[in-house]
Order: C-alpha cells, then structure tokens, then sequence
C-alpha cells in the first residue's frame, strides 16, 4: 500500500492585497490522496487562497500547515520537492524550448553534488509523452499555441515530482479534447501515483466530474465544502454564483450536472425532467 502523502490545512487564513482583505477567517483541510477542486465566481478568492497554500502570498494572519509544520518555516528547496504550483498566467524566458522548461521542474531535486540525473531524464520524458508534447519538446515555448503552451507548464509540473500539486485553472485556453485530456492526466497522476491535487476550476460541471472534493468559495468564506453530490445544489449554484439553475444526473459520470436558466428561459418549463431538481 503507497503511504500516505503530506496533510495540507490552513486555519484562520487572513489574505489581503494592500489594504483589501480578499479572504478572511478560513480553516481548510486537504483531503490527502484527493482531488480538490475550488469553485466560485470571480474575484472570491480562489487563487489567492492557492497562492497562500504555495508560500507565494504570505497571509496577514493564520497558518498554513504541511504535515504539521508553517509552510513558512520550511525551507524552499524542501518545500519545493514535497508542493508544486502552476500559477495562472506563467510566463517563459524567450526561445526557451519545451523540453528546457519541464526540465526546469526537476531543479528542486539538484544540489551542487547531485546535478542532472538519469531519473531526471527519465521524469521529464514521462512528463512529455503524458501531456502529448514529445514530438514538440524541441520546439520554443513561446512559438507554440495557446494550449500547447498551457500543456507544457503542465508537463513541467508534472516533472516536479511533488506529492502535492497546486493547479490555477490548469485547462485554460485548452480546446474541449485537450482540457479533458488534462484532467484525465490528473485523475491518472491521482490514482496512479497518489498525488494530492488541489485545482481552481471555472467549468462546475467538471469539477463534480473529476474531483473527489470540491470546494466552493464566496467572497473570501467557504460556502460549502464536502462530496460534490452533497455540494451542487441549485440553493448553492445561485448562491456562490447568482445563477438560477437545474441540477440533475451527469449521464456519463453519475455526478451533479448544472443547467443554467439564463433569463430568456427562466419559467420556461413548469416542471423539470425526471432526476432534474429545481
């Protein structure tokens, strides 16, 4: 049996730019081994609160803790190996190649008397061939389109080998294919390798699909947490989102599926289907 991986939890979180409090108050426990995903509209709150649980934002008050201790008193490159983050919008140096930057993934594991490895060779050739970017890895980052570009910032994380992987909208400027094509890598990346997996997603849809836990924010407060059959409820989606919806049986994945009115359809059925609640 694969042992457990590191427990990731904030309590009392207190995060602000300048002088505005973005979230305030929030405990969280990271189901270990899962996958989480963080809903909300924009502007709730859900990337600062990843941000916080990667060290990138360091909080007004409150703790973020991994395995008992303050993220802020481990050291980076220690940290660095055991919590890995993509951030929204990364950015790449000019004319850096594909293979160069998922490369650059393995540097939390290089010291000045351990360099470049057979494993690290190994690890950045895995991280290609499972997000599709073998036959680009010698191509310029910034030459490739929007979502192949998305999907090397992926591979480098990927690379990184970390037991927790923080992603910030990870299908962002993905076609439809590619975008499940990168959550069924991290469902795989879950359950093949045990990886904790926290990701800010925007479709809901997805993630009732592919998440194990889902996490859904309102203005700097979590509005509720737990199982995303327990979670999605119209009452919820109109509340976090202010979207009047149906919720109903994903027919694929069995999971909670969100059909939004919009006002030019409101009242236009009196009843919902069989297995859609209002």
């Amino acid at each position: 049996m694969r042992p457990p991986g590191p427990e990731l939890r904030a309590e009392a979180l207190r995060l602000a730019y300048d002088d505005r409090i973005v979230v305030d108050g929030l405990d969280l426990v990271i189901p270990t081994g899962k996958v989480t995903a963080i809903v909300g509209a924009n502007a709730c709150g859900k990337s600062t609160l990843l941000r916080a649980l990667a060290r990138l934002l360091t909080p007004r008050s409150g703790e973020v803790h991994l395995d008992g201790r303050s993220v802020r008193s481990i050291p980076t490159r220690e940290l660095a190996q055991r919590l890995g983050i993509l951030p929204q919008t990364p950015v790449a140096p000019e004319g850096l190649t594909v293979i160069d930057l998922v490369g650059r993934g393995r540097s939390p594991h290089q010291t000045w008397w351990r360099q470049w490895s057979s494993g690290d060779e190994e690890a950045v050739h895995e991280a290609l061939r499972a997000t599709g970017l073998t036959d680009l890895a010698h191509r310029a980052v910034d030459e490739l389109s929007g979502g192949q570009r998305q999907r090397a910032w992926i591979a480098m994380a990927v690379a990184q080998g970390t037991p927790v992987m923080l992603l910030d909208e990870p299908t962002t400027y993905l076609d439809l294919a590619h975008q499940i094509d990168v959550l069924d890598l991290i469902i795989d990346l879950n359950r093949q390798q045990g990886r904790t997996v926290v990701m800010v997603l925007h479709d809901l849809n997805q993630a009732c699909r592919y998440a194990d836990h889902l996490v859904a924010m309102k203005e700097g407060r979590i509005a509720g947490q737990g199982d995303p059959a327990d979670v999605v409820t119209a009452a919820m989606v109109e509340e976090v989102f202010g979207l009047r919806c149906v919720v109903g049986e994903d027919p694929v994945s069995r999971t909670p599926m969100v059909i939004p009115m919009g006002r030019h359809h409101e009242g236009a059925n009196s009843s919902a289907p069989e297995g859609i609640a209002r």
